[in-house]
């Protein structure tokens, strides 16, 4: 479910929005508001991905209310509901996601709420590896893998659950599907995960031999990405 906190000083705004929202079965609006010290205090007791909020409101600006909850969940998806347009630009300064100008149309703030919706989940995608195999399809939590090695035409994955995946994917398509920030081609044959290395030992003259937390198997890594990984730390 995508939690949504509503903030208005109006009741009868506050009723039309969770009426439309809670028609979507992927939402549920988890606390309402129409000051900005109380949405808050909700807001760090529910931790809604999404919050509507007036600009005016009771003794406070609702794009200082906004401001703060960035601050404290930069992805939160702040979406503006007003009667006045002419705030736009203070709004999309701190990157609101939407801006809806009273009286609603439904249909606008049902196109948002999609909107949302698909970005969640091309985000929950995006972390997942979908590996294809001779007889079906497997889908790895990318944050889970440790490192992957090529080897006999085939390429193997080594997850941090014990996991040993198979796939005839190549080491470049895989590649391509990894954060460059925490995975790194360490040798033709391995692509490592350099958040689960424990140590690093020689294994002859240019090559020396990776080892991981929580997993008994060993990668490879050439003399220059060791001296690469020791200018990073």
């Amino acid at each position: 479910m995508i939690k949504v906190m509503l903030v208005d000083d109006e009741p009868r705004i506050i009723m039309i929005l969770q009426r439309v929202i809670e028609k979507n079965s992927e939402y549920e609006v988890v606390a309402t508001s129409d000051n900005m010290t109380e949405a808050l205090m909700q807001f760090n007791a529910h931790k809604p991905q999404v919050v509507f909020i007036d600009i005016e409101l009771k003794g406070s600006s609702g794009v200082d209310l906004a401001k703060v909850i960035m601050d404290m969940a930069p992805d939160t998806k702040i979406i503006f509901a007003t009667a006045h347009s002419e705030y736009m630009s203070d709004a999309f300064s701190i990157y609101a996601f939407d801006y809806l100008v009273k009286p609603f149309d439904i249909e606008r703030i049902t196109h948002t709420l999609e909107r949302i919706a698909a970005k969640k989940k091309d985000d929950s995608d995006s972390k997942r590896l979908i590996i294809r195999g001779k007889e079906s399809i497997s889908f790895i939590d990318i944050a889970k893998i440790v490192f992957i090695e090529r080897e006999n035409n085939a390429t193997h994955i080594f997850t941090d659950d014990g996991g040993d995946y198979t796939t005839s994917m190549s080491m470049a398509e895989i590649e391509e599907k990894l954060d460059s920030s925490t995975y790194l081609r360490s040798h033709k044959s391995y692509i490592i995960n350099m958040m689960k290395i424990s140590r690093i030992e020689p294994y002859g003259r240019w090559t020396y031999i990776v080892k991981f937390d929580g997993i008994l198997k060993d990668a490879l890594i050439t003399k220059e990405n060791y001296d690469r990984i020791k200018k990073m730390w």
